[in-house]
């Protein structure tokens, strides 16, 4: 039986279990799959192992995808890890948690019983030169790209408009050659350089109704375009995020709200939820 609680950042849900609830090392990419099956488990984008601040060490996360392999980082699900911390009388408003891609600062702006908001520091975004402009060429046809590195891989793809096959587009980028790791996918539509559409495919999940990092590589890719401002709101399925950036640090305020907990019945792939 593993327990859990289901949140979602931006209707980027995850399910968190507390790390010393979960099953063996060897057990976590097939538990993983399970769990986050949307008909034979609980359902969600992915999956965290929370660990609470101890001894002077800060709160920690491990993130699991969908599919069973291991990111570095979520904003989403970061933001869903301190409000389960939060929940839980175990941090105060605010936060470290150390990730795969580093240690993150939150700091709660507002709560309403499980419903919390959110500013966090992403940090920086990185460029690597040459890789502002990129043309893949990908299902015929020629794509302006940046990469940049929010934490995780990102691959921006800037458009006059969201491409109507987009989706098609994204899971070919996604395990596109250029990328023997993978990366995640946003399609980005400037509106005016304080407001963004953005579109997401990612690493591992497939269609996302929000991406925190993938908010904060296409504003940091649209910022060093010189599209956008030094705010701007990105303009997700699930509604907008807020961004900015300051002394070099890209700053996302957004939602995480908790909405459901249980116990997880897990069989070594013949798992169901009850």
């Amino acid at each position: 039986m593993i327990p859990f609680t289901k949140a979602h950042g931006a209707r980027n849900d995850f399910l968190l279990t507390w790390a010393h609830e979960a099953p063996a090392e060897n057990l976590l990419r097939e538990t993983a799959i399970a769990i986050c099956d949307r008909h034979t488990g609980v359902g969600a984008d992915g999956w965290l192992l929370v660990k609470p601040a101890s001894h002077g060490a800060p709160a920690a996360i491990r993130l699991f995808n969908a599919d069973g392999s291991e990111a570095e980082i979520s904003g989403n699900g970061t933001r869903c890890a301190a409000a389960f911390l939060c929940d839980a009388g175990l941090a105060g408003p605010e936060i470290e948690i150390l990730t795969g891609a580093g240690l993150k600062r939150l700091r709660l702006l507002r709560r309403d019983g499980l419903r919390f908001e959110f500013e966090m520091d992403m940090g920086t975004a990185r460029i690597e030169p040459g890789e502002l402009r990129v043309t893949l060429e990908i299902l015929g046809r020629a794509l302006d790209c940046t990469l940049v590195w929010p934490g995780n891989p990102q691959c921006a793809v800037f458009a006059g408009e969201i491409p109507e096959d987009w989706i098609a587009l994204g899971a070919a980028i996604e395990s596109d050659p250029r990328f023997p790791n993978r990366t995640n996918v946003s399609f980005v539509q400037v509106i005016d350089e304080a407001n963004l559409d953005v579109r997401f495919y990612e690493r591992g999940a497939g269609v996302t109704m929000s991406s925190g990092t993938g908010s904060t590589g296409a504003f940091a890719a649209a910022r060093a375009r010189g599209l956008a401002g030094p705010r701007a709101t990105i303009h997700t399925p699930a509604g907008p995020l807020e961004l900015r950036e300051e002394g070099g640090a890209i700053l996302l305020r957004g939602p995480a709200e908790i909405v459901a907990g249980g116990e997880f019945y897990f069989a070594g792939g013949a798992a169901n939820q009850r």
